[in-house]
């Protein structure tokens, strides 16, 4: 199984079958609606799993262009920690009324960077320079000495409410 025991109750065949993403709260404006994911070491098919877990969480609650920059952004960090450490990676997102926070977990100490890559650079090395450019916020937290780090961002629904707790 590519994706962790917390994805979904395990069927006969020991595939995770879709669950609801869960609420934290009491029904109110201010609940979150979240998702977790494990996802094991250089297993990228997993980044698509998560993407699509991402997808359904923001199914009917926000509009398709936040969506697909919400998705756009999960899979540069999800593929930024496959590829550059040695371990796994432990996906968290959050959806507020006014909010998307998506965390990315990984085991390693060293901070990413972001810079802009020459132009013989194919495709690799433009992923934090699409999240500086995209999310409202976004940073990276250490976890302390050598236990890793937590990059995340933020997209913020503003004004226009982008982002609704409840489907529409």
């Amino acid at each position: 199984m590519r994706v962790g025991a917390n994805t979904g109750k395990l069927s006969r065949r020991g595939r995770p079958e879709p669950r609801e993403p869960s609420t934290t709260g009491d029904g109110s404006a201010g609940d979150t609606l979240w998702i977790t994911r494990r996802v094991r070491r250089a297993d990228l098919k997993a980044v698509g799993e998560v993407r699509k877990a991402l997808r359904e969480l923001l199914r009917h609650r926000c509009r398709g262009d936040a969506a697909d920059v919400a998705e756009l952004l999960t899979t540069e960090l999800v593929t930024n920690a496959l590829v550059h450490t040695d371990q796994g990676a432990e996906v968290f997102a959050g959806l507020t009324a006014t909010r998307l926070r998506v965390e990315v977990r990984d085991y390693a100490a060293r901070h990413p960077r972001p810079f802009v890559p020459t132009a013989d650079d194919g495709t690799h090395g433009r992923g934090l320079v699409l999240i500086q450019a995209l999310a409202d916020t976004w940073g990276v937290d250490s976890l302390g000495g050598s236990t890793g780090k937590v990059v995340w961002f933020e997209i913020d629904g503003g004004a226009d409410a982008t982002w609704a707790a409840e489907p529409a």
